[in-house]
């Protein structure tokens, strides 16, 4: 039976192809949908891993998870260095790592920060950054940088090299710094996150692109910018002289201050855009979020990355049902073309039944026969469907990983795509009663008559 089914259906190659063909893109389609669904969760997911909040200004909070974690974005106007110290020594805190954003390289987002990002962040459950070549910013190097693996690999970059950032986001440059390069000092290894695509630079390089355009113009009327003549140089030498043992104790004071905090960071910038935060207990979280989202002195917003995560898949559920829809609508396509493939075939195929009944072949035989053809459609058309799968996999795989971070990879089916497939081939035995019912119905003296 088997045997003659493949005959028949070469026999009617070019109708049978296409139909494999419908069958097989369905397949695709519905299976790519899921991967690339469940690959943008993975790498987003895999981003955030080991960030307990996330705080910045005041805003949303799926747009500060896409501001700060993936370099989409920003996060408005900052918040205040005084905050972050204030953060980094409460007692729930056990680390805090400052960033700086507003700039790219090239399109891709310079990250200003310091050494302890490299020290606590992680990726993909868990695993800290590691290094391709060179080092890791230190308080040494103020125009240091360390470049993610794929702008190295982009721009073909390694230790040593010089680069030039710009103001802005994305691929919108306002302003070249061309005047304040950087020397790229490390190279990451690839992580398949954001990290990747993402230049990082210390604070104090970070300040030095923007001291010069953020520092205020000298007003001409202020009378503290007016100068001032010999004899007020000497009173104010004289006072300086009365007071010289007191003043040079309050500066004493003030300078051991100074040193007791640098020797924590190197740089204390004015304004940062967002602090990561890692907990000593996590249980802790909900009690130190809301003391941040209290504070009265800077308005700002503690996000659990989890939680946003949750709210952006809220927000995009509605496109991944619409693309699952018309992934299934393909398939349900696909069923009815092999249904009308086979139904259309029944009238020039009367007389090969009707030989075949004569010959001994009982009605239900040729109904298994109908049965047999679409079983073999389908399982075709899940077979090709598959091997255009994994084509897709590996042209795609390393463009969306460069655009977008994605990551595909070609895995083995799961559960799940094999539950899919086995539903797509019970669907095509299904489709193949209505023709199969039709021959069963037929009879001999109607396949032996002659149609004038």
């Amino acid at each position: 039976m088997l045997g003659f089914s493949l005959r028949s259906l070469w026999n009617r190659r070019f109708v049978a192809g296409l139909t494999v063909l419908a069958i097989s893109l369905s397949v695709a389609l519905i299976l790519g949908v899921e991967r690339l669904r469940d690959g943008a969760r993975d790498s987003f997911a895999n981003s955030a891993s080991g960030i307990d909040l996330i705080v910045a200004p005041r805003g949303n909070s799926v747009q500060i998870l896409m501001a700060t974690v993936f370099g989409v974005g920003g996060t408005g106007t900052g918040m205040t260095w005084d905050s972050f110290e204030w953060l980094e020594d409460r007692p729930e805190v056990a680390w805090a790592v400052p960033i700086q954003m507003g700039d790219n390289h090239r399109g891709y987002p310079v990250i200003g920060t310091d050494a302890s990002y490299f020290e606590h962040f992680r990726h993909s459950g868990g695993q800290p950054l590691s290094l391709a070549a060179g080092t890791f910013l230190s308080g040494d190097g103020a125009d240091a940088a360390v470049v993610g693996a794929e702008v190295a690999a982009r721009f073909d970059y390694a230790p040593g090299a010089v680069i030039v950032n710009a103001h802005g986001s994305g691929e919108v440059s306002f302003d070249l710094h061309d005047d304040a390069p950087f020397t790229i000092s490390g190279v990451l290894a690839p992580t398949g996150t954001a990290v990747d695509r993402m230049v990082f630079v210390t604070l104090e390089g970070f300040d030095a692109l923007h001291a010069e355009e953020d520092a205020p113009a000298a007003d001409p009327l202020d009378p503290a910018a007016m100068p001032t003549d010999d004899h007020d140089d000497h009173d104010d030498h004289d006072d300086h002289d009365d007071h010289g043992g007191h003043d040079g104790h309050d500066d004493h004071e003030d300078h051991g201050e100074h040193e007791g905090t640098e020797a924590k960071h190197s740089h204390e910038p004015d304004r940062i855009n967002a602090v990561y935060v890692g907990l000593i207990d996590r249980t802790n979280v909900l009690g130190l979020q809301r003391a941040i989202n209290e504070r009265p002195s800077d308005a700002l917003s503690a996000v659990l990355p989890a939680v946003a995560l949750t709210e952006l898949w809220g927000i995009t559920g509605t496109a991944e049902r619409a693309m699952r829809l018309m992934a299934w609508a393909v398939a349900l396509a696909g069923m009815i073309g092999m249904v009308v493939m086979l139904s259309a075939t029944l009238d020039t195929r009367r007389r090969e039944f009707a030989i075949l009944r004569s010959v001994g072949a009982t009605p239900t035989r040729i109904f298994a026969l109908i049965v047999a053809e679409a079983a073999i459609l389908t399982a075709a058309g899940l077979i090709l469907g598959l091997v255009l799968l994994t084509v897709a996999t590996f042209v795609t795989d390393p463009i969306l990983s460069a655009r977008f971070g994605l990551r595909l990879g070609l895995n083995v089916f799961g559960a799940r795509e094999m539950a899919t497939l086995f539903v797509i081939f019970c669907a095509g035995l299904l489709a193949s009663l209505i023709p199969a019912v039709r021959v069963y119905r037929m009879t001999l003296a109607d396949g032996l008559s002659v149609r004038l």
